[in-house]
């Protein structure tokens, strides 16, 4: 369903731009509460539901959107309390998210089954009747003629569907539960979908795969605006994988401009972080893997898969590369040249806002948000790409950091730099991408098999333009940047982390 205009998307889009609209246009509480309170049903208007079996049902799931919109909890389900309850405390610009980061909105889950099989209509009764046969439970039987299974006795073990001609037995999955390559997702009490908050790593790919929209993250988008009109000096940090995800032809110039109209003092380029790290790791890769000092590099630049490394590797946790994220050395920077700047990463990515959460991190990001709430927020003041034509130049970083965005793309800029730096030097490089493949790859390493190697993982299958924020289809950005990194001027950074300053 990526990059396609769903009912979902577009349901989250209207929320998230009315919560623009509010934090933009309201001033006092009073008319801020009220504002909120009817977002509900300018959502889902008049007295006829259009995707569940009561309009009440609906006015309840979109009350529970705007909260995580706002960066609030979930309410109880067994006690009443407003949609702006906790709002005044929420108010304020340095609101951080509390925990968890991804929630399931339980009166908007469907309790899909997950990993049960069934037959289908298209069981044509054959004589031969295999799905029997290869049964090692005796699970399936024929009744009037089709082949039935009893759940009570089936193991899951899929050699009915595996051996039947037709296709007739369909395996049923819950699709978020099946996008989660870390097994985060069960089952309650009630069958709903439950995130296990100790294996989750807020990568949001149950997020955009459930088709009823019952899994979102929490937005900081209204605490950003109200920061902005409180006249802070807020500078934003824009990911590489931005290009191409408002439109074709509208490039990182345009959306700069359009960025300083809604209130954002000056806007820089990630990507130069991703400079600072690919010299890093390059340093450390020669340093202590070819010196034999560690047995392998891993890269830090996704929080997810740095989540899960930390977790599978304890006894070698100091294999992740300790070189700052893109987002994190970007910020460091930008506060070294504007101490009292309120910095805000604009990314893909959803764990990018479990990372700004961090102790070590707050101090340097202050806001978190993605190019689907970005996009909001351009709505909600009416600036529109067809029509826009205003540029504002930006050269911050190399062609090697703005090929972060994509999945074999941190290893690509660590393996030109290494290449520049140290010609002598052989580098063995693995990456990876989405969770599972992260995972087999870790435990591949843990019991030495990747020895000697720079390994790059990304949780999202196709690497940062496949993140939870994104807009348009993953093949489409991944060509944008391609682009991007192609026209850019300066194809790797200078040796020298010194020579790396903002203009």
């Amino acid at each position: 369903m990526r990059g396609i205009e769903t009912d979902i998307t577009h349901i989250r889009h209207q929320i998230l731009k009315e919560v623009a609209k509010v934090a933009f246009e309201s001033s006092g509480d009073a008319s801020i509460n009220d504002k909120i309170e009817a977002i509900p049903y300018k959502i889902t208007p008049g007295d006829q539901p259009r995707f569940r079996e009561s309009i009440y049902r609906e006015r309840a799931i979109a009350a529970e959107r705007v909260r995580l919109a706002m960066g609030l909890s979930l309410r109880p389900e067994d006690k009443p309390v407003h949609v702006t309850s906790g709002l005044r405390e929420s108010n304020i610009s340095d609101k951080y998210y509390e925990p968890p980061l991804m929630q399931v909105i339980p009166s908007a889950c469907d309790m899909c089954e997950h990993n049960v099989y069934e037959v289908s209509d298209m069981c044509r009764g054959c004589v031969a009747h295999p799905c029997t046969k290869v049964c090692p439970k005796g699970a399936i039987s024929i009744v009037k003629g089709k082949s039935y299974i009893d759940r009570d006795k089936c193991i899951s073990c899929g050699k009915c569907k595996a051996i039947c001609p037709y296709d007739a037995i369909a395996k049923k999955v819950r699709p978020c539960a099946k996008a989660c390559g870390i097994n985060a997702i069960s089952s309650d009490s009630m069958g709903r979908a439950h995130i296990d908050p100790d294996k989750c790593v807020s990568c949001g790919q149950c997020m955009v795969s459930c088709p009823f929209g019952a899994i979102a993250d929490k937005s900081q988008i209204f605490q950003l605006i109200r920061a902005i009109k409180a006249g802070d000096e807020v500078v934003a940090e824009v990911a590489p994988a931005i290009v191409g995800q408002f439109g074709a032809d509208v490039r990182l110039w345009k959306i700069k401009s359009a960025l300083l109209d809604l209130g954002f003092k000056e806007v820089y380029e990630v990507a130069l972080g991703a400079d600072i790290g690919a010299i890093t790791e390059a340093h450390h890769y020669v340093s202590e893997v070819k010196t034999g000092k560690l047995p392998f590099l891993l890269t830090s630049c996704c929080p997810s898969w740095s989540m899960i490394a930390k977790r599978t590797l304890k006894d070698v946790a100091d294999t992740v590369s300790s070189a700052l994220t893109p987002m994190v050395a970007t910020a460091r920077t930008i506060k070294q040249k504007r101490p009292d700047a309120r910095v805000v990463f604009i990314g893909p990515c959803a764990a990018k806002k479990l990372e700004a959460m961090r102790r070590t991190v707050r101090s340097d990001v202050d806001f978190v948000i993605t190019f689907e709430e970005l996009s909001a927020m351009f709505d909600a003041k009416g600036i529109d790409f067809s029509v826009y034509d205003k540029e504002a130049p930006v050269h911050d970083a190399t062609g090697a950091g703005r090929g972060y965005a994509v999945a074999g793309g941190v290893a690509g800029a660590i393996e030109q730099c290494v290449n520049e730096y140290y010609p002598d030097v052989e580098l063995d490089i693995e990456h990876v991408e989405g969770l599972a493949e992260c995972q087999k790859m870790l435990m591949l390493a843990k019991v030495g098999k990747k020895n000697g190697c720079l390994i790059e993982g990304m949780a999202c299958p196709g690497g940062c333009v496949a993140g939870a924020g994104t807009i348009i289809p993953i093949a489409k950005a991944q060509q944008a940047v391609k682009k991007f990194v192609g026209d850019s001027t300066t194809k790797i950074p200078a040796k020298d982390l010194e020579k790396i300053e903002l203009p």
